[in-house]
């Protein structure tokens, strides 16, 4: 005899699953009855004007008290430092006229590409009317410069 290897063919195709004859045909009909009587709750009442506006009211108050407490933060912390006069800060102005201090922490966040063509385009603007200055001096100028200082 030969053996198959199709495994339904080896169990069988009933699931096991079964359902008596005429389920399907009563099944709308006794699901309906099975099911309870639902009764019906009356409508609310309508909402009240201070009901529909209470959210924003909430909200507008919630508002205001964080505005009042960052207006009461600003009065008990005096008036803001002038931060637009450099010479208020000797911190600043010794570590910037310090010559280490600015090569190593100014300098190195400067693109020297950039550099160089900020310093073509000052060159370039302010010898516009000077005609017996040739550009290509002045791009060799300049590259002479960021090449010594690589």
């Amino acid at each position: 005899m030969k053996e198959t290897n199709d495994i339904l063919d080896k169990i069988g195709r009933r699931s096991g699953m079964t359902v008596p004859d005429g389920y399907f045909d009563k099944f709308v009909a006794n699901l309906s009855n099975s099911l309870p009587e639902v009764e019906y709750a009356e409508p609310e009442p309508p909402r009240s004007l201070w009901h529909r506006i209470r959210p924003y009211a909430y909200m507008a108050a919630m508002f205001a008290g964080i505005w009042c407490m960052m207006k009461m933060f600003g009065f008990l912390s005096g008036p803001a430092p002038d931060l637009t006069d450099i010479n208020n800060y000797p911190g600043v102005m010794t570590a910037l006229n310090d010559q280490a201090f600015v090569d190593e922490c100014i300098y190195p966040e400067i693109d020297q590409y950039q550099l160089m063509e900020d310093f073509f385009l000052q060159a370039t603007d302010s010898i516009d009317s000077l005609d017996s200055i040739a550009i290509d001096d002045i791009t060799d100028d300049f590259q002479y410069i960021f090449d010594d200082s690589i």
